[in-house]
């Protein structure tokens, strides 16, 4: 590449550029085909680069009105561009939070509330949908069905016992007040457990337990298995693929449910990173970077083996994933 000589410091448009030029050469070399580059001479060569402050103002009082028109047009385009590059923004989504959908949204009250808390990131991205619930689902890994079991058998056991009006034992008064009394003690004992139980009482690793358990009863391939057309032919196999036995019991191991597991835990550390008390916490970011790019690992794979068929479709609607989840370079 010919060298460059800057110029003066008064002369900041301007560079100099040395360059060969044809009518340079000697009459020797000028006769040859191929001239040797010892006999070319180097002779400067005036490019204009970008215009200065001072020229800027100068060409605006010598012509204003083609100034301002150029000055429009420049506007126009960049705020055009800035338009572009929003729409390409939005279309690929956030690398960390995708497409906030109502499901993922529910994963801030562990599928508890029917509606976003409001002012919450949630809430502006869900606004006017209706989220998802897990009713079933209690703290301390219950579920309602056996809270409610427990709850009925711990009834009958301290039942104060009945005599049938037998006139020897019997005390129809007394068994009366035991019977109250009992009601009430019950009544009391499960409204506590009932407080105890709550998942709104819950800490936020009780939230993501519960998460963990809707993730698998949602996303599990027991499930999906049964409800979702996952029957896609494997390449350069004719005909249908054989029926594959369904699988039988919580399905905790499926790169779906990894995904989505994972996703959970994503949303809490990253909303959690986006309160400006915690803009200094460098060891959750690693921790976060660590998350995305283990969730990136799993969308690859399962793209590659499962990209067209029902589950794939339904994750990446179901969790709001895009390509800038999984394709893209994340850097938090």
């Amino acid at each position: 590449m010919p060298p460059r000589i800057p110029g003066p410091q008064g002369l900041r448009s301007l560079t100099l550029c040395l360059r060969p030029t044809a009518c340079s050469l000697t009459p020797s070399t000028a006769a040859a085909s191929t001239p040797s580059p010892s006999s070319l001479l180097l002779l400067p060569l005036i490019q204009r680069a970008n215009l200065s402050a001072k020229e800027k103002k100068r060409r605006m009082k010598q012509d204003p009105y083609g100034w301002a028109q150029r000055e429009q047009r420049k506007n126009a385009n960049l705020a055009r561009r800035a338009e572009l590059e929003a729409e390409r923004k939005a279309s690929r989504g956030d690398p960390v939070h995708g497409v906030t959908t109502p499901f993922v949204a529910s994963f801030d009250s562990a599928g508890q509330e029917p509606t976003p808390s409001a002012d919450t990131p949630a809430a502006r991205a869900v606004e006017g949908a209706e989220l998802p619930t897990s009713p079933h689902l209690l703290n301390h890994l219950l579920t309602k069905e056996e809270l409610d079991g427990a709850v009925e058998f711990s009834r009958r056991v301290t039942e104060p016992v009945a005599f049938g009006g037998l006139s020897t034992v019997s005390d129809p008064t007394r068994e009366a007040e035991e019977a109250a009394e009992h009601a009430a003690k019950h009544a009391k004992a499960t409204e506590a457990l009932r407080r105890i139980t709550d998942l709104r009482n819950g800490s936020a690793k009780d939230r993501r337990h519960a998460n963990i358990r809707r993730c698998i009863e949602t996303f599990g391939r027991h499930v999906t298995d049964v409800k979702l057309p996952n029957g896609r032919k494997p390449p350069g196999v004719a005909g249908e693929p054989e029926p594959k036995p369904v699988r039988a019991g919580p399905d905790t191991g499926s790169s779906e449910v990894q995904i989505a597991i994972l996703t959970a835990k994503i949303r809490a550390l990253a909303l959690k990173l986006e309160d400006p008390a915690n803009k200094h916490d460098k060891a959750n970011k690693r921790n976060l970077r660590k998350l995305c790019h283990k969730r990136q690992k799993l969308l690859r794979y399962l793209e590659r083996k499962e990209r067209g068929s029902g589950r794939w479709q339904y994750l990446v609607e179901t969790l709001g994933l895009t390509p800038a989840t999984y394709k893209e370079q994340i850097s938090i």
